[in-house]
């Protein structure tokens, strides 16, 4: 069965009374290039396991089975069960959970089915919930290796940005602290059905083993990143002092004894920055 055929593709969920759903971002991929690029440069060796997200009909599914040593995926629509039971029938190594990613203990779920196994998430992620799940998986502490998504170009193009580039959010930042970024594929809307409004990159995370821009308290680093993004037209200073955890004084002169412009604001902040102004903070709240 070649599920990157469009009439097969349609034949099987007619059979099975199923169809995409919208409300899970269901678009399924139909490009064999595509489906290969992804399940070989996941960044995963031949006996690792493999945690796939949204697995639809299976079409990634099987190319992974056919080239990992396990393969888990966590499915929330009841309806392509069914039908995934079909298409991955030949494979001893698959396993299908019906849940939802973000209420799944990652921990508990590495530790039961892949117990002395490397392990690397490889998916291709319903865009409506792209941010979430990426921080659900970075922020759990399971083990994994790789995170390798199939995401909005667009939201690649911003986890991949420099400071100081209209790209550059919040959530770059975050992701930085736990992982180095890289577009390794960039996929046209016409490689689903259906096809998406918009184009598509596949992004490869590679997680750091130890943080290397630890600060002293990660929930106020967090918090100051939260609080520079949310208008991004103010300075650094006017932003942060919207938090009211913390004194624009104390923020002031923090800013300073950090080297940076009293104007600076929180876009030209890179991780490292944004840890050396948390540090400082913490030292002057007497936190640390």
């Amino acid at each position: 069965m070649k599920l990157t055929d469009l009439n097969t593709v349609r034949g099987l969920l007619s059979e099975y009374g199923a169809a995409p759903d919208k409300r899970y971002g269901q678009n399924f991929l139909i490009s064999e290039r595509v489906v290969s690029a992804i399940a070989d440069n996941c960044g995963a060796a031949a006996d690792d396991g493999i945690l796939e997200i949204g697995p639809g009909i299976g079409v990634l599914t099987v190319a992974l089975c056919e080239r990992y040593k396990k393969v888990v995926s966590v499915e929330i629509d009841r309806k392509m069960i069914e039908v995934l039971g079909r298409t991955t029938a030949e494979y001893d190594n698959f396993t299908l959970i019906n849940e939802d990613i973000l209420k799944v203990d990652l921990n508990a779920l590495t530790d039961t089915h892949f117990s002395g196994m490397n392990v690397t998430v490889c998916a291709n992620l319903p865009y409506y919930i792209t941010s979430p799940i990426i921080m659900h998986l970075l922020e759990s502490g399971a083990r994994f290796d790789n995170v390798t998504v199939m995401i909005q170009r667009e939201v690649a193009d911003r986890l991949t940005a420099k400071p100081g580039t209209p790209d550059y959010g919040s959530i770059t930042p975050a992701v930085e602290y736990y992982a180095d970024a890289e577009k390794i594929l960039s996929v046209p809307a016409g490689c689903f059905y259906p096809a998406p409004k918009v184009d598509s990159a596949v992004l490869r995370l590679k997680l750091r083993k130890k943080p290397e821009y630890e600060p002293k308290n990660k929930t106020l680093m967090f918090e100051i990143i939260k609080y520079a993004f949310l208008q991004r037209r103010k300075t650094l200073v006017n932003a942060l002092s919207a938090d009211k955890n913390l004194d624009k004084s104390d923020i002031l002169s923090a800013v300073r004894k950090c080297g940076f412009d009293e104007k600076i604001r929180g876009e030209a902040l890179s991780i490292l920055d944004f840890r050396r102004l948390s540090d400082e903070l913490s030292r002057q709240k007497g936190n640390i």
